[in-house]
């Protein structure tokens, strides 16, 4: 056991995390999201059964997010014409703004199939339980 380690991340998720360097991206993906075909080039971690939010507050604790690009944080925009809500966003937000002082500014949308293009250069991808549709998030890591 270690202290101050949140007990949501796996020892593969820690070691992923670690791993990373500068720049590189994770995506903590929605129940919804293609993790496997989108992440057949990187890893894909298997956190079932675990939502996006406490992943995203998880992670960050110990995860810088890049302080040299705008907007290190992207989220898949709606599809024009869908009718479908994102509150979850709003958490993120929230919990963005506990980790990282740009709060909400530090996120951007890029739209649907872009997202996807982007998730295939990721350095990892973790696949959640998450319900919430719209609820995948995209991180770029940063430097200590």
């Amino acid at each position: 056991m270690l202290k101050n380690i949140p007990p949501i991340l796996s020892p593969e998720l820690l070691k992923t995390l670690c791993e990373m360097g500068h720049s590189d991206r994770i995506v903590i993906a929605d129940g919804n999201f293609p993790c496997e075909s989108v992440g057949k080039n990187c890893k894909v971690i298997r956190c079932d059964g675990h939502g996006v939010p406490e992943l995203l507050d998880a992670i960050l604790t110990l995860f810088p997010l890049d302080k040299y690009v705008e907007k290190p944080v992207t989220l898949m925009q709606v599809m024009a014409g869908d009718p479908v809500k994102t509150p979850i966003w709003d958490e993120y937000k929230a919990i963005i703004a506990k980790h990282d002082e740009r709060g909400a500014e530090a996120v951007g949308e890029i739209e649907r199939f872009k997202f996807y293009d982007e998730a295939r250069t990721a350095y990892a991808i973790v696949a959640t339980g998450e319900k919430a549709v719209y609820a995948n998030v995209m991180l770029q890591k940063g430097v200590v």
